[in-house]
């Protein structure tokens, strides 16, 4: 498994691992019961965790940055239920974090999906700018495809005549 696949998903607590995207979701394992399952985007979003910026008192940090620290650090991590404790563990591991910015609840999932993981020992490694690009690309082209699939029934809703509805007239 690798980091630049891993997702966290709205409404749904954990890290997940991006199987497979499609147009109206994706597939998604579980970091915990390595469950799969797919989850549309009509309900939820993702987050990919290489996209996801952490701020501090200077420039914006990935959230690879953070983990890293927690990683290099010999600080045990903290109760994931008790947010002093948490705020104190980062004022140690990652002074610089902006803690008026960045929520308690954000700090808490930090620490569990670190934990997550290094139960499933991820690497945490930032893929590279060329092969992210790379994604992109592939990600728009399946959108401009997908998009010019449906473009022909959209055209021709629009340019189809308008219905007249037929409204009872009051009778004087």
């Amino acid at each position: 498994m690798e980091y630049r696949k891993l997702v966290g998903v709205t409404g749904l607590g954990g890290l997940f691992e991006l199987i497979n995207s499609k147009a109206d979701g994706g597939i998604v394992r579980s970091l915990e019961d390595k469950s799969t399952k797919f989850v549309s985007n009509r309900l939820h979003s993702f987050s990919h965790l290489e996209s996801i910026e952490v701020y501090t008192t200077g420039e914006n940090v990935n959230l690879a940055d953070v983990f890293l620290a927690m990683q290099s650090s010999d600080k045990p991590l903290p109760d994931a239920g008790k947010v002093d404790e948490i705020k104190k563990y980062y004022e140690v591991v990652f002074p610089t974090m902006d803690f008026e910015r960045v929520y308690g609840s954000d700090l808490k999932k930090m620490i569990k999906w670190f934990d997550l993981i290094k139960k499933n020992n991820i690497e945490i490694k930032l893929s590279e700018a060329g092969s992210e690009s790379v994604a992109s690309e592939s990600v728009v082209e399946k959108t401009t495809a997908s998009a010019a699939k449906s473009a022909p029934k959209a055209a021709a809703v629009k340019n189809a005549p308008a219905k007249k509805i037929n409204t009872p007239r009051k009778m004087a």
